[in-house]
This record gives structure tokens, C-alpha cells and sequence, in this order.
């Protein structure tokens, strides 16, 4: 098939948490900061890509682009010929702070192609999680970004799956922001190639706390998000963050690295007591933070026709 020229999408994907605490490469959660994408076949070949928002000036607008790269790999998959695009993307998401600004990218693009595919092509949830997860690496963070919600990702026989489930209402996430950037492949180059049994153990009862707390029991967020198999180890490299954590969680808060990090989210039980985490912050943090107080967005990625 040829996609017709002048045939244009409106893409919006969440912002995304993973990790939270003690479910490391496993559990992600999507936030409602997000980036919105108009993406447009052209008729003829060229590629014009214009980034507004987070990224202006920074991100690539040339073939290397991550929205690109991904809009490419669907049309790869399926064995069609990209056609020339015009792509304008407004981004709110903050760019390698631990918030899947790249998971949020390649699942843009990857809903891009679907929109502009017309439905020509079966991209059902499982291949639309494959595909990212391609790109991504690991589907802790597309997952999220795709379908919303507290999702619990794993692979099995080499696909990845996934499962989402309802956060309870009172789960009030905000995250802390630092100025500074943090590299994801740095992150993960700290952690050890094995860690100790009880410290196993201990991930294993604390994640299966926390899929109890987010759903069910609020109440137990601050011992559900202790965790021994990641964020210790990458302590050094954001010792501010490392430091904001050990200060909300004395004040009793669920706080934990968002992500590779350098951000920090606390899962609130309630919207006052996220108030109350921002206003220790804005008091006793000894570097300055940017707090989004947000809603567990519940839809995931989205992509609709534009005339």
C-alpha cells in the first residue's frame, strides 16, 4: 500500500516512571505530563521535522530522530516504503531526568506509523509492545507509555508482555526535577552482574508489597518502595537525588529514583500528603527542585485521524 499525501495523525503519549523502588526493570507507571506529536505524509520525499517545547534546538530534526527512527522500523516491520513526512512535535516531558522521554519518542513514532498504516496493517497491543521494545531495549517503560496505568512487564520465549492494572485512587505520584541530566546507559553500567540472596529476596517480597499497596493498601507505600538491588549502587552518580530520597523518606514519604533517574518520585497516598512533600522540599532540599504534582494518566498512548 501507499500512504496518501495530505493524511495526517495527532499522536499524545504519557510521560512514564519505572522501577518504583523495588520493581527494577519490571514495573512502570504512566504520568500525566505528556508529549503530542502532528505527524503528515507528504508527497513527495522529504523529511521536515520542527520540535517545540522540551528538546527545542537540542533534539535532532534530520533522519536520526528517535520519532523518525521509530515511525522507520514500523514501516521496516511491515515490509512498506516510508513516505516523505512533516512532523511537528510539542514535547512537555523532561528530557533524561528518568521520565522515558525515549520510551515516549519511540512510541509516538511507532503510533504515528500505525495512524498513518490506516489500519491496513494488524498492530495489535502485542506488536506494538514488540516493536518498542525493539527500540527501547526492555519493556519496562513502553509499556506504560503505550497502555497506561501500573503495568508489570516481563519477556517470555523472547516476546515481551505485559499486564496493567488499575492504580487505587488515592495513589498521588509527584515528581522532583533537578537541572541536571542523567545518562540511562550510565545508570545501568553501575549495577553489579549479581547481587546477594537476601537482597533477592527482599526485591522479590517488596515488589509484591507494592502491587498490593498501589491497588489495594496506599497505607504500605513507604515500606513497599524499599528497595536493595539498584538505586544504592547508583548512588554516586546523583548524589543529590540519592540524598532528596533519604530525606523524604525520613519525613515518612515513598520516595524512589524515577527511573535511571537523576529525578525523584514520591508515590503519595493522598493529594494533601504530596502538598506536604513538596513544601519539605521547597524547605529543606539542599539543591533546587521542580516539583510536578501529577494523576496516573489511565489511557496510555493515543493516535487520532486530522483532516
Amino acid at each position: 500500500m501507499s500512504v496518501p499525501a495530505g493524511r495526517g495523525v495527532h499522536v499524545r503519549v504519557p510521560a512514564t516512571t519505572a522501577n518504583l523502588g523495588p520493581g527494577f526493570d519490571t514495573l512502570g507507571l504512566a504520568l500525566s505530563v505528556y508529549d503530542e506529536l502532528d505527524v503528515t505524509a507528504r508527497a513527495d520525499a522529504a523529511l521536515a521535522v520542527e520540535v517545540h517545547g522540551v528538546g527545542e534546538g537540542e533534539i535532532a530534526t534530520d533522519s536520526s530522530n528517535l520519532v523518525v527512527r521509530a515511525i522507520q522500523h514500523v514501516f521496516d516491520s511491515v515490509g512498506e516504503t516510508m513516505p516523505g513526512l512533516t512532523i511537528i512535535a510539542h514535547n512537555a516531558i523532561p528530557q533524561s531526568r528518568g521520565m522515558g522521554s525515549s520510551a515516549a519518542a519511540i512510541v509516538a513514532g511507532i503510533m504515528a506509523a500505525k495512524g498513518l498504516l490506516g489500519g491496513a496493517v494488524d498492530l495489535d497491543s502485542a506488536r506494538l509492545l514488540r516493536l518498542a521494545a525493539e527500540m527501547e531495549g526492555h519493556p519496562d517503560n513502553v509499556a506504560p507509555a503505550l497502555f497506561g496505568g501500573l503495568t508489570i512487564a516481563w519477556v517470555e520465549n523472547g516476546a515481551p508482555q505485559f499486564k496493567k492494572l488499575s492504580v487505587h485512587r488515592g495513589v498521588s505520584p509527584v515528581v522532583f526535577v533537578p537541572a541536571q541530566v542523567m545518562s540511562t546507559s550510565l545508570a545501568r553500567s553501575l549495577q553489579p552482574e549479581s547481587v546477594p540472596h537476601e537482597d533477592a529476596v527482599f526485591n522479590v517480597s517488596r515488589s509484591a508489597l507494592l502491587i498490593a499497596a498501589l491497588i489495594q493498601s496506599p497505607e504500605l507505600l513507604l515500606a513497599a518502595t524499599e528497595d536493595k538491588l539498584h538505586q544504592s549502587y547508583r548512588a554516586s552518580a546523583m548524589p543529590e537525588a540519592s540524598s532528596l530520597v533519604t530525606l523524604l523518606r525520613s519525613y515518612g514519604f515513598a520516595a524512589v529514583i524515577s527511573g535511571a533517574g537523576p529525578s525523584v518520585l514520591v508515590l503519595c497516598s493522598d493529594p494533601a500528603q504530596r502538598l506536604a512533600a513538596a513544601d519539605l522540599v521547597e524547605r529543606e532540599a539542599s539543591a533546587p527542585w521542580q516539583p510536578y504534582l501529577l494523576a496516573v494518566d489511565v489511557r496510555g498512548a493515543t493516535v487520532t485521524p486530522v483532516e
